[in-house]
């Protein structure tokens, strides 16, 4: 065989070996692209209930879109392979990113989804709490146990859920002050707790349900202080019962649109007006609006789905304009009183007014 012909033949091979290990070789990325969206004013596509549902309170009717949007991960036990990462960098609805950026290193499936799991739950908690107090409804806050330790002297004593009322005969308002009052104590002492059990913690305060808990303390593994192994958390209780059906669904970025829902199913002003707003945000008890990930993707399904304002974080407004679609108008958000306010001037028609992630 002629040397050239050898040389092209061996060169031809080498590519073929090249791309053939392109395919095989799995490259330690997470892809991203854009998920659905869903309209908190409307019905679940798959069962046809409301998104948000609110029962012992007038609401009133609503127009146009408020939705959240999602995006598509790949699991956290999925690896692409080189080649496709490469097709994904090159595409402009998938966002390759490294997967330690997304999952946390050994992370699981099904602890990433549990993690998922909590998170939206905390959102929807902060969106019916931010909601509410946008519109001066009282919210009462208790605290409670969210988790008890395995092992630990108030297993089988105190159970997740279980309000805490007093502590030694201390009113607990905080979570801080329950570490406050066991730690008065020497490990090996004993410390009573006022609770309400967690199947009744949720209803109007009545001292007839309080129960005295007593727990002996153990002493901290990392330092000389008593301990009794719980974690508090903080929960709320409403006037009213507000439901967010939504499923197979994870993340707190949904909270800001959550909150939006609620505030205009109980407004009697339509806040929209008919318009089509889309839009992004974690969210906390007191409204203020937190960045997410994946912003470019949601603007691709929020614009795929006929959006014209789409509601971006303010930590988010860098990137976001980036990538914006045409015909995607970006409204930057602060908090939910801006984004009511935003409504207001989208329903006016006064662009000028909007609050741009462009100014």
């Amino acid at each position: 065989m002629p040397r050239r012909s050898a040389t092209m033949l061996a060169a031809t091979l080498l590519l073929i070996g090249l791309l053939c290990a392109s395919v095989l070789m799995k490259v330690p990325f997470t892809e991203m692209s854009p998920g659905p969206t869903y309209n908190t004013l409307g019905v679940q596509d798959k069962t046809g209930t409301p998104v948000i549902t609110i029962t012992g309170r007038e609401t009133y009717p609503t127009s146009g879109h408020l939705n959240m949007t999602t995006v598509q991960v790949t699991g956290a036990n999925y690896q692409p392979s080189l080649i496709s990462a490469i097709v994904g960098w090159m595409r402009g609805d998938v966002l390759v990113v490294p997967h330690d950026n997304v999952y946390p290193k050994g992370q699981t499936d099904q602890e990433a989804q549990q993690q998922n799991a909590e998170e939206f739950a905390s959102s929807e908690d902060s969106a019916k709490t931010a909601a509410l107090k946008q519109l001066d409804i009282p919210v009462t806050t208790q605290i409670i146990v969210s988790s008890v330790t395995a092992g630990a002297p108030s297993e089988g004593k105190l159970h997740a859920g279980d309000r805490i009322v007093a502590v030694d005969g201390v009113p607990i308002t905080t979570r801080t002050q329950v570490a406050e009052q066991v730690t008065k104590h020497k490990p090996g002492e004993t410390t009573v707790f006022t609770v309400v059990p967690h199947a009744k913690a949720g209803q109007t305060p009545n001292p007839a349900d309080e129960e005295q808990v007593s727990i002996t303390t153990a002493k901290a593994p990392d330092e000389d202080r008593a301990i009794v192994g719980i974690t508090p958390g903080v929960d709320h209780v409403y006037p009213f019962k507000i439901d967010i059906g939504l499923q197979d669904v994870g993340g707190p970025s949904a909270g800001l649109m959550f909150a939006l829902g609620i505030v205009d199913k109980l407004t009697p002003t339509d806040l929209t007006g008919g318009k089509f707003v889309a839009g992004t945000g974690t969210i906390d008890d007191d409204g203020a609006v937190g960045p997410i990930g994946g912003i470019q993707m949601k603007l691709i399904a929020a614009r795929d789905k006929g959006a014209e304002y789409f509601f971006t974080p303010a930590d988010n407004c860098s990137e976001a304009t980036k990538g914006t679609p045409s015909g995607l108008t970006l409204v930057k958000v602060d908090n939910l009183a801006g984004a009511v306010k935003a409504l207001d001037s989208i329903r006016s028609g006064d662009r000028a007014a909007l609050p741009s992630c462009n100014k």
